[in-house]
């Protein structure tokens, strides 16, 4: 290992793997390594279903009921892609789109307090119809939806008193006489929130995290979501074929023994099998560099084998579920997430759910009861409580650059913020979006 290269990236969860993908592209010399034997490590979709249940350590064999075990792709940390969101942007602009197959996801609901689900009205034809609030909040929120979808961050003329940089969100659901339900629904199912936190901020960001709600299913119809077939799993190797095909360099089952660092503190190497390859930057996931990250929380998620869609869904074949934590007397949201044959991951009649939250007692799973009570009956769970790390410096001196653990949430926005900010600490510019497409083509409708 003589080569010296741009970057050493460590770890093929999809932070890593698009971050190896976009630097490959910008012509910069990448080599990419993982200490386990298949891609996507966090992020990786497990089959066949064998390999599944010993990722859990299971005792025995799925039983035969559960068919043929490659006919499973189960998600370890299952997230839906906005379809006007930065992750389409990503893929779109890098043209990993070209290896991925796409399908919408049936519906996007929202959970009342009494353990009632509602789909999420989303635009003002929406509004008036839901049977989520009464007749005279329904106006009201209609009002809102048609100021937000007019809002232009830039155009004064749009801003109906409001500045974007100085009124609350608070002060916004004031001036149009918004509820509590009204508001909690629209801050965690429609702005993705995790918290309240946002309530008390400027309003500009949550009014644009509305929009793209609206923008992401005025695209395709049902629900702003999109889910590639086959699982996520998909999405880590679709960027380290493109990074590939650029001139990176892959090598899995390759377990890392240690750095070396110059004189003024900053990376220059990585061991691997007793060689060491020369490098300007490292990128990795916190799992490499536990001295350099701090445990900021923990998640805990389930993943259940149902043969049912979730009710009060109209029988969707997948779809998403907020439950805002108002709602259920907690600090934090719980997330629902069903996917199904339809997107190829699991055989006909069998549907995969996943419940997630924040854990904020020593009791994880009965943290998730709201959610699990919604899916059951449950065939068959699977729990796991994971530990979120972020890194405890930005990464200029030691010149080693590490994403955050993936959260709660069943969306990628979360996610494409970590990757935009890394990007741009590791290489001082911004991802260009300029270039990108506004037609995802290859959605199956």
């Amino acid at each position: 290992m003589d080569e010296e290269y741009d970057y050493v990236v460590l770890g093929t969860g999809l932070k890593e793997c698009i971050l190896s993908g976009l630097l490959s592209v910008n012509k910069k010399k990448v080599l990419h390594m993982d200490r386990n034997k298949y891609y996507g490590g966090l992020s990786a979709s497990l089959t066949p279903l064998e390999t599944f249940y010993e990722h859990f350590k299971r005792e025995g064999k799925p039983d035969e009921k559960y068919g043929r075990g490659r006919d499973w792709n189960v998600d370890l940390i299952p997230k839906f892609l906005m379809a006007d969101g930065e992750l389409v942007k990503i893929l779109i602009l890098s043209g990993v789109t070209r290896y991925l197959e796409f399908k919408q996801i049936e519906g996007s609901f929202v959970y009342k307090s009494g353990g009632k689900i509602y789909k999420v009205p989303a635009n003002e034809k929406e509004a008036l119809a839901t049977s989520l609030m009464g007749i005279f909040e329904k106006r009201r929120f209609k009002n809102f939806l048609h100021f937000v979808s007019n809002f232009e961050p830039e155009d004064p003329k749009t801003w109906q008193g409001i500045d974007p940089d100085k009124t609350t969100m608070s002060e916004v659901y004031k001036k149009f006489g918004l509820d509590a339900n009204t508001e909690d629904f629209t801050g965690h199912a429609l702005a993705l929130y995790r918290d309240d936190q946002y309530k008390s901020k400027p309003c500009k960001e949550a009014l644009m995290k509305i929009n793209l709600y609206s923008n992401s299913l005025a695209r395709y119809g049902k629900s702003p979501y999109l889910y590639p077939l086959y699982g996520l799993g998909e999405l880590p190797q679709g960027f380290a074929r493109l990074s590939a095909i650029y001139g990176g360099t892959y090598m899995l089952d390759k377990p890392i023994e240690g750095y070396t660092y110059d004189e003024s503190g900053a990376v220059n190497g990585v061991t691997s099998q007793g060689e060491t390859v020369k490098t300007k930057c490292v990128i990795a996931d916190p799992t490499y560099f536990p001295e350099k990250v701090k445990k900021v929380g923990k998640v805990v998620r389930c993943i259940c084998i149902l043969t049912h869609p979730l009710r009060d869904t109209s029988n969707s074949s997948s779809c998403q579920l907020i439950i805002p934590q108002n709602q259920v007397g907690r600090k934090s949201d719980i997330y629902v997430c069903c996917v199904s044959t339809s997107h190829q991951v699991c055989p006909d009649k069998y549907y995969i759910a996943v419940v997630s939250t924040t854990v904020e007692t020593d009791n994880p799973e009965a943290e998730l009861k709201p959610g699990l009570d919604v899916i059951s009956p449950i065939e068959d769970k699977f729990l796991s409580v994971d530990d979120v790390y972020e890194p405890i410096d930005d990464g200029s001196q030691s010149k080693v650059f590490l994403t955050t653990s993936y959260d709660a949430t069943t969306h990628f926005e979360t996610t494409c913020q970590d990757i935009k900010a890394l990007y741009k600490r590791c290489t001082g510019e911004d991802i260009d979006f300029s270039q990108v497409q506004k037609d995802l083509e290859t959605v199956e409708q």
